[in-house]
């Protein structure tokens, strides 16, 4: 269990006891995975990339690297680099990583690989705030020692600067924007819907929402994890719908085309999300089971999601819609659906 000083920081590495065991000949029988789900977009929004640089190790020991995997969200096309655990070094308090040559902070990104050079700077991140009660998109949650898989939410929304060449020549990234996230623990959970945009009609606006199926003790219970960033106007923040501040998924609907979603926060607010599932191009990325990174999880940066905000009174405050959403939808979703959260 990390210590006090790195659960508040959750954008940092919280792996260094894993790697020391590891790397002194007596890992621990526990698997141990995490990566930092770094997402870009041009102004023009033709060029569409999700960049995950991470570390792996598996229970049984037999695996024991460090990874940068990428989502090309026009193509569909994915690509899975290995790489020696040696080759891995990450700050525990920020967003500071490399794998080998390649360079991932909260100030931009260094890649040299094959398929994908880039050169790429952010502006001002938006991170989920942190307080010792609520310490990140986890809220108490961070503190519980036994937790399958954590999240982390390093910047809703930032503005990019740069270039990036997945083959082509190089393409520029300035007056794009971007979105950083990361998970972190023994294994992603059994079922999940994700979706995420940052790209709607008023700029600043940042949408994350999720809920999985989260085991707890010997049951299990849906644990929901959404978060909707409005910078200016008379609904401004960071409006929450969590497990953690008692919101209820007042329905929750997935089909092979759409998810529908509604949430009510404890003030009466609600949110109403209707997601696209299928883009045009979808591509597999790999994600971690106890034993290996193994390619199960389709994600799509084609996705298209609605928004509506409104009061305890239903008066809305917000509507939008969210481009270049990325939307995963994976496992066995009818458990997810019969299981009650709390």
């Amino acid at each position: 269990m990390p210590g006090p000083r790195s659960i508040l920081s959750p954008a940092g590495f919280h792996g260094a006891r894993a790697l020391r065991a590891q790397e002194s000949g007596r890992p621990s029988r526990r698997s141990y995975f995490e990566g930092w789900y770094v997402k870009l977009i041009s102004a023009d929004l033709s060029t569409r990339l999700a960049v995950i640089p991470g570390v792996f190790l598996s229970e049984d020991g037999s695996i024991a690297e460090a990874f940068v995997q990428v989502l090309d969200g026009v193509s569909g096309q994915t690509a899975y680099h290995p790489f020696p655990l040696a080759d891995f070094r990450a700050d525990t308090h920020s967003f500071d990583v490399r794998v080998g040559a390649n360079r991932f902070s909260s100030d931009g990104i260094v890649v040299d690989l094959p398929g994908l050079s880039a050169e790429v700077r952010f502006g001002p991140g938006a991170p989920w705030p942190v307080s010792v009660r609520e310490p990140g998109a986890m809220g108490w949650y961070a503190w519980v020692p036994t937790m399958e898989c954590y999240h982390g939410v390093v910047s809703l929304d930032h503005a990019l600067a740069g270039w990036v060449d997945t083959g082509s020549g190089h393409v520029e990234l300035t007056g794009g924007r971007g979105y950083l996230e990361k998970d972190w623990g023994t294994a992603f959970p059994q079922a999940y819907v994700w979706m995420q945009s940052n790209h709607f009609e008023v700029p600043g606006v940042s949408l994350v929402a999720s809920t999985a199926l989260i085991p707890w003790r010997r049951s299990a219970f849906r644990g929901d994890l959404v978060g909707l960033r409005i910078p200016q106007g008379p609904a401004a923040g960071l409006h929450r719908f969590t497990s953690y501040t008692r919101a209820r998924s007042v329905e929750l609907d997935v089909s092979d085309e759409r998810v529908r979603w509604a949430l009510r926060a404890p003030s009466g607010e609600t949110l109403e999300l209707s997601a696209v599932i299928g883009g045009r191009t979808t591509g597999l990325l790999h994600a971690p089971v106890r034993t290996s990174m193994h390619q199960r999880v389709a994600e799509t940066l084609d996705g298209m999601v609605e928004v509506q905000l409104s009061d305890a009174s239903g008066d809305v405050l917000f509507t939008g819609h969210g481009q270049c959403a990325g939307v995963e939808v994976y496992g066995a979703i009818d458990q997810l659906l019969a299981t009650s959260g709390r």
